[in-house]
């Protein structure tokens, strides 16, 4: 929606981002919000699976009285939230050039009046823009295999340090490096809870990977408030929510993903392409049980999330402000300079015994003038 939508975003101005009425009214009146990616789409799933389980994560979420925000970009424009002929443009194979888009690719995307589907990070950098606390997706992205060499490190890991935003999801890429990601949050001072799982960590595909999470939550209600305190940190929640049904053993799975990566490897394959490319090998390895696996927790995560969502807009006070009142008033405030802290600057001023004083005012600016500063020792 162009025009009259004023406070638009930290990041974006009105020129290059579009906000639905529905999306716009509800953070307006403080109802819920949840963000979906939109690379899911673009990059994580097959046509025509890919239109329909985005288009059922949203019915999910709907289903609650929440607003889902579906979050990508059509030629070069960021959209927040999308009507389903939107979704299925970013769905369906065509030969305009659509990429995944990380916080690294927006100018280059808008620039170019490019398709694109955002990425855990590309979306919470929206979504953050926004004032959306809840970002529900499949798995996020982490430290790759040999990432302690190679320093291939997802940025989605970095963005949800600097997002106070509770990301719902399977917990991390089963084809990544588990443990070290799970350290590298610990760095950058994420808080990572698993959902009812008595602190065991998922790993996407199936409900242990190993290791645990620091934190354990067993309800809506705990989740919720994990996200509430956050508020006092600016970092994330990364909430880890265990696969309901295994439809493949931790052994196969494991089997596939080390075959996918020695194919990537073969075929020189690097970069942002990797993660598309062992998702999609390891799905054609498994006879698509890693795909349904994939589809399954998805539309899982989206309910978990949607009553997450709702205890937390719950607690909040009726008199709190919206986040573009508080951004209105923020513009207002900069009108006029904040100093925080201070110093003390010794200086010395030399007046001019000639100087004519014709006024009161004249002999007031003299006096203060003379005065000199005492010393601070």
């Amino acid at each position: 929606m162009k025009g009259n939508f004023k406070y638009v975003c930290r990041y974006f101005s009105r020129s290059s981002i579009d906000i639905t009425p529905e999306v716009k009214n509800a953070l307006n009146n403080r109802k819920p919000v949840i963000a979906l990616e939109s690379a899911l789409i673009t990059h994580g799933l097959p046509y025509p699976k890919n239109v329909e389980t985005a288009l059922e994560m949203e019915h999910i979420i709907k289903s609650h009285n929440i607003i889902p925000a579906t979050i990508g970009i059509i030629n070069g424009r960021v959209k927040a939230g999308m009507c389903p002929e939107q979704i299925n443009v970013l769905g369906m194979p065509a030969e305009k050039k659509t990429i995944k888009v990380s916080r690294r690719d927006f100018p280059y995307a808008l620039s170019q009046g490019l398709n694109g589907g955002t990425t855990v990070s590309g979306t919470l950098v929206i979504a953050n823009a926004l004032g959306i606390k809840f970002f529900v997706t499949g798995g996020i992205g982490g430290v790759h295999i040999d990432g302690q060499n190679s320093l291939d490190i997802s940025a989605d890991l970095f963005e949800l340090s600097r997002c106070a935003i509770m990301v719902v999801s399977a917990g991390i890429k089963s084809i990544l490096d588990i443990g070290r990601t799970l350290e590298y949050l610990e760095t950058v001072g994420v808080c990572v809870a698993s959902y009812d799982s008595n602190g065991e960590f998922p790993a996407f595909y199936t409900k242990l990977s190993g290791y645990q999470s620091v934190c354990n939550v067993t309800s809506p209600y705990e989740a919720a408030g994990l996200l509430e305190q956050c508020q006092n940190t600016g970092s994330g929640v990364l909430l880890a929510v265990p696969i309901l049904e295994e439809r493949i053993t931790k052994t196969e799975i494991d089997k596939a993903i080390e075959n996918a990566r020695q194919m990537c490897e073969k075929q020189g394959i690097t970069g942002k392409n990797i993660t598309p490319f062992v998702l999609s090998e390891v799905s054609r390895l498994t006879k698509g049980l890693s795909m349904e696996t994939n589809i399954s927790l998805l539309k899982n995560n989206s309910l978990i999330g949607s009553k997450i969502a709702l205890e937390y807009y719950s607690k909040l006070s009726s008199t709190s402000k919206s986040v573009f009142e508080i951004k209105k008033s923020l513009n207002k405030s900069r009108k006029s300079p904040v100093v925080i802290g201070g110093s003390n600057v010794d200086y010395v001023l030399q007046v001019d015994e000639d100087l004519k004083v014709s006024t009161k005012k004249d002999i007031k600016v003299m006096q203060i003038l003379r005065t000199q500063p005492m010393d601070d020792s």
